[in-house]
């Protein structure tokens, strides 16, 4: 008898994958919401930095799925000397154990994070952040 099993083969989603599914919710986030980021950089990488960690006070790599790194619009002034473009940090093993543990789409959990980190540093509140992620919805 044959194995059938759709995971017998499967492979973990790599760095490249997730950046896929994170393009794909920041093309689905509302125009307004991404106008407020306009040049933000989305980026995938296996775990935050020690420095990092350590600066946010957090014990493990597994606990950050994301963050937000760059200084909002209602600071920036254009007498500012060029910086460095805002980013998006999303920590892929942190997101596939947070998947592997809930009952969630990993392009949800994507989204969620995505949303959650600008979000979070335009000061959003929760329900303009859960709404927000109704409208990326496919």
């Amino acid at each position: 008898m044959a194995d059938s099993s759709p995971w017998r083969d499967a492979r973990s989603p790599s760095l490249e994958d997730l950046e896929v599914l994170a393009a794909e919710a920041w093309e689905r986030l509302p125009q307004h919401f991404r106008d407020m980021c306009r040049d933000l950089v989305i980026r995938v990488e296996d775990f935050a930095t020690e420095e990092v960690l350590k600066e946010l006070g957090i014990e493990s790599p597994f606990d950050l799925m994301g963050l937000y790194q760059g200084v909002s619009l209602d600071r920036k002034s254009f007498s500012d000397p060029a910086a460095e473009p805002d980013m998006v940090f999303l920590y892929r093993r942190a997101i596939l154990d947070y998947w592997a543990e809930n009952d969630e789409t990993l392009g949800d959990i994507v989204t969620h994070v995505l949303v959650h980190e600008i979000g979070h540093h335009f000061g959003f509140s929760d329900e303009d952040m859960e709404r927000i992620e109704e409208e990326a919805k496919i």
